[in-house]
């Protein structure tokens, strides 16, 4: 069984950029959204990802993950049956040590929200943490991508982040 086991972090500002070897645009919607499972299409510049995850454990750092790429016109289709609420976001990847934050920038109506993830091999593994991140909010669903289909950060007052 494939495990995802990562932590979020919210970033305190944009030296990341300068510090990036690499970059991409993603796009992503959410075919089925649910407490404790998700499909998701995501179209990561010119290929096509679907993604089935599980429901979170160990205080939301692990859960199982199932992605596969797929052809990218057969993404394009299958972002027609997402439910509304598409997250368009620029992802910058950051080598620290032995480990790559996943830098997520994101646009629209998420604007001035940037969320660091880093993978670990296991969930007692401490990753360095670099300068620019802050606030862990590993585990506080308002951060999950599939939640943050369903509002507008930026001007959502009921945000409890």
């Amino acid at each position: 069984m494939a495990l995802e086991i990562e932590r979020k972090f919210l970033v305190l500002d944009d030296s990341y950029k300068h510090e990036a070897f690499s970059k991409s645009h993603i796009v992503q919607g959410y075919i089925c959204k649910e407490r404790g499972k998700t499909v998701r299409v995501r179209i990561r510049d010119n290929q096509g990802f679907i993604t089935i995850k599980g429901p979170s454990n160990q205080g939301g750092i692990v859960r199982y993950e199932f992605e596969q790429e797929i052809p990218l016109a057969d993404a394009k289709e299958l972002m027609k049956l997402c439910e509304p609420g598409i997250i368009d976001k620029t992802r910058w990847l950051v080598k620290i040590d032995e480990h790559t934050f996943e830098v997520d920038e994101f646009h629209g109506d998420h604007q001035n929200l940037v969320i660091a993830e880093v993978e670990l091999k296991d969930i007692n593994e401490s990753p360095k943490i670099p300068h620019f991140i802050g606030k862990e909010v590993t585990g506080i669903r308002c951060y999950y991508n599939s939640q943050l289909q369903t509002f507008a950060y930026r001007n959502d007052p009921s945000f409890n982040g």
